[in-house]
């Protein structure tokens, strides 16, 4: 991929999309959570499907990597950014629902569908109530929270794949398994989720979803820019327990530091770098390693280039 690539690009896209916002060398620590992240050649935000399945197309006809970014909630962007296009899904947030069956595009948070879900007297959703991801995100890596997990409810996807064609993907067929889907090894991008509820008591969810997001917010670090959860749960284990028995709880490396609050986050305290994270990241994997002879494996998505 040359600058001549690009421009090429956006010269093609423009003259079919003259309203698409797209944006040149954009920061991307404005779209994560762990306020890291060099910079994308192009930033695009598309709004509609149809723009979605034309900047596929075309990058693949300018040969242009594209990557898919929700609202950076479990991943970390390394600080020398993303080559060629990052495809933000932010501006796809609609969420309607048919009888039981609840449908969100893409870039709607799952917190605001679980949300919806409970003003709708529909029960499945309340798991995540306080998973910070988005839909296309919580898809991407089966989220769950407190017993429950995106499959347990997920009838269909509509996803897109990176030559642009739109796929119908029974939730069968997508491979769920603990923070796995074939949306990963596939390379799609997710564009509409459909969730099948079941009626409830209203006030019932109200409550079981004040608990949830109590039992969240007296136990996880929130008010620090984090990527959530870093670890997958060892098989036996919590990845908490065992990095807290570390006595990592509180260990610093430049600007991020292992929480002292739930040693299963590590959080931005001043200034830190995603080479920061990936450092300490390294380090309490060896630690745990040594201590327990257990291997930790990344929960949280690590991508782009060093610096």
């Amino acid at each position: 991929m040359t600058e001549l690539n690009i421009n090429s690009f956006l010269e093609d896209i423009t003259s079919k999309l003259p309203n698409l916002s797209i944006k040149r060398n954009e920061p991307l620590k404005h779209y994560t959570y762990t306020e890291t992240g060099g910079p994308a050649d192009l930033y695009i935000s598309p709004s509609l499907f149809d723009e979605v399945e034309l900047i596929l197309s075309k990058a693949r006809t300018h040969q242009i990597p594209v990557t898919y970014l929700g609202n950076g909630s479990n991943i970390i962007i390394r600080d020398g950014g993303i080559r060629g296009i990052v495809l933000s899904l932010l501006n796809l947030t609609d969420i309607y629902h048919e009888n039981q069956l609840v449908h969100a595009m893409s870039g709607a948070a799952i917190i605001d569908v679980s949300q919806y879900a409970y003003k709708q007297s529909l029960s499945g959703l309340e798991f995540a109530c306080g998973i910070p991801g988005s839909v296309g995100g919580a898809i991407y890596m089966n989220a769950g929270a407190y017993g429950g997990e995106v499959k347990d409810c997920l009838k269909y996807i509509i996803a897109a794949t990176n030559a642009g064609e739109i796929l119908t993907i029974e939730a069968a067929d997508l491979q769920l398994d603990y923070r796995k889907s074939m949306i990963q090894t596939n390379d799609y991008v997710v564009l509409e989720a459909v969730f099948e509820l079941s009626p409830g008591d209203q006030s019932t969810i109200k409550l079981m979803m004040d608990d949830l997001t109590e039992r969240r917010s007296s136990k996880q670090p929130l008010e620090y820019p984090s990527c959530g959860s870093v670890f997958q749960r060892p098989p036996g284990h919590f990845a908490g327990k065992l990095i807290q028995e570390s006595d990592l709880q509180g260990y610093r490396i430049g600007g991020v530091e292992v929480s002292k609050k739930h040693a299963g986050f590590m959080v931005n305290v001043d200034h830190g770098t995603a080479s920061d994270y990936e450092a300490l990241i390294k380090h309490v994997q060896q630690t745990v390693k040594e201590k327990f002879d257990i291997e930790l494996n990344c929960e949280v998505r690590i991508i782009g280039e060093h610096k």
